[in-house]
């Protein structure tokens, strides 16, 4: 695992500056109204400085607390062409993670670009998904220090993950508001990574992104630490209700109370806070209980 994590952060560092002194791509936006329709995206506007260019957002996007206070136009897998086409953007920005798909038809066919990235899912993707958008905003030197600083952040938590003498069974449990139930991220999940990342080890048994939880699933994960997302922990009430849940009771986690609230937009998109998320989990998850 301590290869693992070295050779991410080696990747990550050898992407960052193949990039940083490449031409800028395109020249900046003038009066672009954009409604973006992926939480990373979002996130990494405002990191930018480019938020004002931002007339609405889709309910996932809640990273900084101000992308909270534009427009949204629903949940991106819930979207409806109307709410978009009220806001009058110039263009939709989207990582192609929406539905219906028909939406995306009926904006182009009413003369409303659609500008799709590709999601990043490495850390080198991550900073070559920064150095896009600063191109396409004029803030390329904004977007050249926001990679070094998450390539550092990586290389601090590598450092620090290698020294842990244990790597204790994680499971992360979130609430799906598309289904309306309580899911466990798999091993394929931007979650598991982090985790992995932190000097942890998902002990979940399934390798899709997302399951949903049963009493049984849990109890074969036996996780040393549980990590909540925040919606679904708010809406169980509590540390003790939140033990409730299908198999959660009778888990280590439940016993020596290490169960831990946790933001959504922190586990699930990379960004670039990922370095510090990382950091941070690596307190929850390797504190004494």
């Amino acid at each position: 695992m301590k290869k693992f994590l070295y050779a991410t952060v080696l990747l990550a560092a050898v992407a960052c500056n193949r990039f940083k002194n490449e031409e800028a791509a395109s020249t900046p936006p003038g009066t672009e109204r954009i409604v973006s329709v992926s939480k990373q995206l979002t996130e990494m506007i405002f990191a930018l400085g480019a938020e004002s260019k931002l007339v609405g957002v889709d309910l996932s996007s809640t990273f900084p607390a101000a992308a909270k206070k534009l427009p949204t136009v629903g949940y991106h897998r819930l979207l409806n062409a109307e709410g978009i086409v009220s806001l009058k953007p110039t263009v939709v920005y989207s990582d192609g993670n929406v539905a219906p798909a028909a939406v995306m038809t009926q904006l182009s066919d009413v003369g409303i670009p659609i500008k799709e990235f590709a999601p990043s899912k490495t850390i080198p993707e991550t900073c070559q998904l920064l150095q896009q958008l600063g191109d396409l905003f004029g803030k390329r030197p904004r977007a050249d220090s926001l990679a070094h600083q998450l390539t550092a952040d990586m290389q601090l938590a590598a450092t620090k993950a290698g020294q842990y003498p244990a790597h204790p069974k994680v499971v992360i449990i979130h609430y799906g508001l598309q289904k309306n139930i309580y899911l466990a991220m798999g091993q394929q999940s931007t979650g598991s990574q982090m985790v992995a990342w932190a000097g942890g080890v998902n002990s979940l048994n399934a390798s899709e992104g997302m399951k949903p939880i049963s009493p049984e699933l849990i109890a074969e994960a036996q996780p040393d630490v549980i990590l909540a997302t925040d919606f679904g922990y708010d809406r169980q009430g509590g540390l003790e209700k939140f033990k409730q849940l299908p198999g959660v009771a009778l888990t280590p986690a439940a016993k020596n109370n290490r169960i831990y609230r946790v933001e959504e937009h922190d586990l699930v998109y990379l960004g670039p806070r990922t370095g510090q998320n990382v950091l941070h989990l690596q307190q929850l998850i390797h504190q004494k209980p």
